[in-house]
């Protein structure tokens, strides 16, 4: 729904718009668009008249925070001059529709912030970092051109149905006077108005705000409120949003980036090892030489000593023999004695020297290398794990580190029950509340903690939380029936989830404390 004040600006904005012209398009990864979706709604005014109620005008709008919804202030603008009017909020799936009123109203940069009266809604996440020129986005909404194509009536119009997206690019440079915009070449219509500007992974850039007017030959363009005036206008309103400055990738560039990675560390591991063998072949032929020369060294060693051992007892033998010829037998006694000794040690020395096969013995052989390091439980205790962004696909989750404590058995921060699977240990979580599905996988032999996260609709969630109907298996634990329902869980998961999860996050744990504002993988 457009204000009629901006029609105006709409026809002089059109005639600069002739000189700018709309980029390439690119792919975008539609689990993470149709997730954006689920948090989009139908902004409905409705005039109430006694038991009657007319249908005044609707527009878009999308969650920023469970209980409030983001739109444009002229979607809203009739509602604080005519008080006979309602606002309806009408989400894109489910059965429910809810009531709201309007807590902030700012038609300085056209936004306003509906409180819902009740219910909780799918909260989107906005993408903080600078848009590029030439940048695919997609805008989702409910255009009334198409409304009025299907010819729907009230009824249909007050009940959840699915959102429409148009997809475009970014044109930047230009923006409009009175506040910061994104200029993109998406198509918009009356009911665009408040509904999110959307990147290629389903992340917040703008506010749909107002479009060009064509007189159908020209191009149009559409002007959504940018980040930068959105952020202001949610802190002074009190709210907090959810957003990152992670840029957009798909999951293919993202396994791209993860194998090309893979293979310089595999490149340099073998590098590495080459190296590592390099040298020890020359430390082993050092050690060999240094033994070498010791063995030869003994050797020369015990020759020489044999030699001198034997020319003393040449001569002892000599002198015993002279004195017994000349009668002096006690003197030759000695004499024949000590030269029978030393040729003793001579024969002892000559044939106990070192042997050349010795040399290997003595050789000190420098350390292989190959003691364990990091064996199975090596990592058991507190842990912070580190997000590794060049393996890791982000969405809309912070890139935050997360803290892990290990105990043997597959316990998890004294009350999460991971199982056994290979190598590593899994598990599937459903939570109570939020709109995602997780499975967490941990290698304790490395220390790596891989998580995935899904997005899915409001039915597969139902289906995802009916699996729990017995309730969820809280607490750790060796027993095997509490094992083998985690273990069900995962698989029935695996079965319900598509291949393709919406967010892979990969950590590598490290020793470390724990503190209280970490969460939880």
């Amino acid at each position: 729904m457009y204000a009629r004040a901006m029609v105006a600006l709409f026809r002089r904005l059109s005639l600069l718009l002739l000189l700018l012209a709309p980029a390439g398009a690119a792919h975008a990864e539609q689990q993470d668009i149709a997730a954006a979706a689920r948090g989009v709604v139908r902004v409905v005014l409705v005039a109430t008249d006694g038991s009657e109620a007319y249908f005044v005008g609707h527009g878009s709008g999308f969650a920023v925070a469970p209980d409030k919804v983001l739109t444009n202030a002229h979607v809203v603008e009739l509602t604080r001059e005519e008080k006979n009017l309602v606002i309806g909020v009408i989400p894109s799936e489910g059965t429910k529709t809810y009531g709201g009123h309007v807590i902030a109203y700012s038609p300085g940069n056209d936004l306003a912030l509906i409180q819902l009266d009740e219910g909780r809604l799918p909260v989107s996440t906005f993408y903080a970092g600078a848009v590029s020129d030439g940048q695919h986005v997609t805008a989702i909404g409910y255009p009334g051109t198409v409304d009025r194509a299907q010819g729907l009536g009230l009824k249909q119009l007050v009940e959840p149905m699915g959102t429409v997206k148009t997809s475009g690019n970014v044109s930047s440079g230009r923006s409009t006077q009175n506040f910061d915009t994104v200029l993109h070449t998406a198509p918009l219509a009356a009911g665009n108005s408040g509904g999110p500007l959307v990147d290629d992974c389903g992340r917040v850039l703008g506010v749909n705000s107002f479009g060009s007017v064509s007189d159908g030959n020209d191009a149009e363009f559409g002007f959504a409120v940018s980040w930068r005036e959105v952020a202001s206008f949610l802190r002074q309103a009190g709210v907090s949003s959810l957003h990152t400055i992670v840029p957009c990738r798909s999951m293919a560039e993202a396994d791209a980036a993860a194998a090309a990675i893979d293979q310089r560390e595999a490149q340099a591991n073998e590098e590495s090892s080459r190296s590592r063998e390099e040298k020890r072949d020359a430390e082993i032929a050092q050690a060999r030489d240094v033994a070498e020369h010791e063995v030869l060294s003994a050797r020369e060693n015990a020759m020489a000593g044999a030699a001198v051992l034997l020319a003393f007892a040449v001569l002892g033998l000599g002198a015993g023999g002279l004195f017994y010829s000349q009668g002096r037998e006690k003197r030759a006694t000695w004499f024949l004695a000590g030269g029978g000794v030393l040729l003793f040690g001579a024969l002892g020395l000559f044939f106990l020297k070192p042997s050349f096969s010795s040399i290997d013995e003595r050789m000190k052989l420098p350390d292989d290398g190959t003691a364990v390091t990091n064996g199975a439980f090596a990592w058991a205790g507190d842990n912070i794990c580190r997000l590794d962004l060049s393996r890791s696909r982000l969405t809309v989750s912070p890139p935050n580190d997360a803290p892990l404590n290990w105990a043997e058995g597959g316990c998890v921060n004294g009350d999460t029950q991971y199982i056994e699977s290979g190598t590593r240990w899994e598990r599937a979580v459903v939570p109570a509340e939020g709109n995602f599905v997780s499975r967490s996988s941990f290698d304790p032999a490395t220390g790596t903690l891989r998580v995935e996260r899904w997005l899915p609709d409001i039915d597969t969630m139902e289906k995802a939380r009916a699996l729990l109907a017995d309730g969820p298996a809280k607490g750790c634990s060796a027993n095997p029936e509490q094992r083998a329902r985690i273990a069900t869980l995962r698989n029935d998961l695996s079965a319900l989830l598509p291949a393709q999860p919406n967010e892979r996050l990969v950590y590598h744990c490290q020793k470390g404390r724990l503190t209280p504002s970490d969460p939880a993988p």
